[in-house]
């Protein structure tokens, strides 16, 4: 059986819903038949508006919901870890609006992210537990759960005999973006260690629960390179040595020429990032990484590389890889 799976960072999929945007038309209104309405909003319980720092969280540009829409439609992937997606409820929506409700089954649950930014999956095959790992703490630091979202385990069955072909661990890890006004050396170096920690975790996560010759998959926007001290702990499970799913991959087209003549040397990388007055940064933050079983069925991996340099709906190209099981 072929199968191929993929992860993609949707950046910032919010429901199409304004709620102050509502109630701003409810009271400027006319009355209707000489009738008056009056609107009371007096329980805290009955009503969510959404805001983060002092900000409204504000619906994804439609543009932009329909460029990803188009990269999820191209890689065809039959099980795809997303993330940056506000609730279940938007994620199935997404999928019956914009990707014709070519996946049947989703998956997520809201994590510990004060922006409503949740990972999930969507699948063409059946989907067997959904454990949310977000409320597991690290010794180092166990006053506060060690994922900024969440790590959340999915089953993925098989649709004929509902066995379980393999168990995904889907990650959206800390961000190395440090705000003002924060020290952006100390933000940053906050921000590496906890990455650490993180990686850490999960491969403990892990190792509690799969055994020698399981067939798991980490994936997931990780923030930092396979190179990184950050990411080191993760690439090890209970002595096991996770496999690089994206060591050989081959690009959907040739990247856009970097304006300032700092091209990648390597097809190995999902992000770009350019800083006022240093290069561009090209780095591999979106990865795949296979458990032994699982490494010797790959038959393929890949990057869709996006049509303009800003974007596309993500500032993320989609990865995927192929099976054969």
């Amino acid at each position: 059986m072929r199968l191929s799976i993929g992860t993609f960072n949707l950046n910032n999929l919010f429901s199409r819903w304004n709620f102050v945007g509502a109630i701003e038309d409810l009271a400027t209104g006319e009355p209707v038949g000489g009738v008056t309405l009056r609107y009371e909003f007096t329980d805290p319980d009955s009503y969510r508006v959404r805001t983060f720092a002092g900000r409204l969280v504000k619906a994804k540009d439609p543009s932009e919901t329909t460029a990803v829409a188009d990269w999820i439609l191209r890689m065809d992937a039959d099980v795809l870890a997303v993330q940056e997606v506000e609730n279940i409820a938007v994620l199935r929506e997404f999928n019956a609006d914009h990707l014709g409700g070519i996946y049947r089954y989703a998956a997520l649950v809201e994590g510990n992210d004060p922006r409503f930014i949740d990972v999930g999956v969507l699948s063409r095959f059946p989907l067997g537990s959904v454990t949310s790992h977000q409320n597991r703490v690290h010794p180092a630091s166990p006053a506060v759960p060690v994922f900024s979202r969440d790590l959340l385990e999915v089953e993925v069955l098989n649709r004929v005999n509902g066995d379980r072909m393999v168990t995904l661990y889907v990650n959206h890890l800390k961000s190395k973006f440090v705000p003002f006004p924060q020290d952006p050396i100390a933000g940053g170096a906050a921000a590496d260690a906890r990455r650490r920690l993180q990686a850490e975790s999960i491969s403990k996560v892990v190792g509690e629960r799969q055994r020698p010759d399981g067939r798991f998959i980490v994936l997931g926007d990780l923030n930092d390179g396979p190179e990184s001290a950050s990411l080191e702990p993760m690439l090890e499970v209970e002595g096991r040595d996770l496999v690089d799913g994206l060591a050989h991959v081959t690009e959907s087209r040739p990247p856009r020429p970097d304006p300032g003549g700092f091209d990648p040397t390597s097809p190995r990388w999902t992000h770009r990032f350019k800083d006022s007055g240093l290069p561009t940064r090209h780095e591999l933050f979106d990865q795949i990484w296979l458990s032994g079983r699982l490494g010797v069925a790959q038959t393929g991996a890949f990057i869709d590389r996006r049509d303009r340099l800003g974007g596309d709906g993500s500032d993320h190209d989609p990865a995927w890889i192929t099976l054969e099981l």
